[in-house]
């Protein structure tokens, strides 16, 4: 986390959790994106929704950003930051995602299931983030595997 001056370092954490940038949250509660992230929320992390479709709309109560460098500005003036960037992407689209994520310094990238990007899991590991490919972060959380990020 970046200090600069008497400005407090951002926290990664609400209420003790980190907080989860789901990117490509769906306004449909049929979507799997839509569940996980209600899911996820109710367990009390915060969510953010980062979805360029749904810009300026409320999901889950939740302002939905058109990006994670929007997303990442909007908390900063809560004094938080993205810890989890879990991706609701198909695997092609994860290479800029990851490449956001290292940019807003976030600590973790978290790809759904069936969703893996091998070069793009390698950038975001030698940036120092860990990474999580091809799990559902709704099964493991239910099922106690925290996996050291959660």
């Amino acid at each position: 986390m970046q200090q600069t001056g008497n400005v407090p370092p951002l926290s990664f954490h609400a209420g003790g959790k980190p907080v989860i940038a789901v990117v490509g949250l769906s306004n449909r509660a049929v979507r799997a994106s839509y569940d996980v992230a209600a899911y996820m929320q109710s367990a009390g992390y915060r969510i953010v929704a980062v979805n360029p479709m749904y810009a300026g709309q409320t999901i889950l109560g939740e302002h939905c950003h058109a990006t994670l460098q929007d997303a990442a500005s909007a908390l900063a003036k809560e004094g938080l930051a993205i810890s989890i960037v879990d991706c609701f992407r198909k695997s092609s689209d994860i290479p800029p995602v990851v490449d956001d994520a290292i940019a807003i310094g976030a600590e973790c990238v978290w790809m759904q299931l069936d969703i893996f990007h091998e070069e793009a899991a390698a950038k975001a590991r030698g940036a120092g983030l860990k990474v999580i490919m091809d799990k559902c972060i709704k099964i493991e959380h239910r099922q106690g595997n925290y996996l050291g990020v959660l």
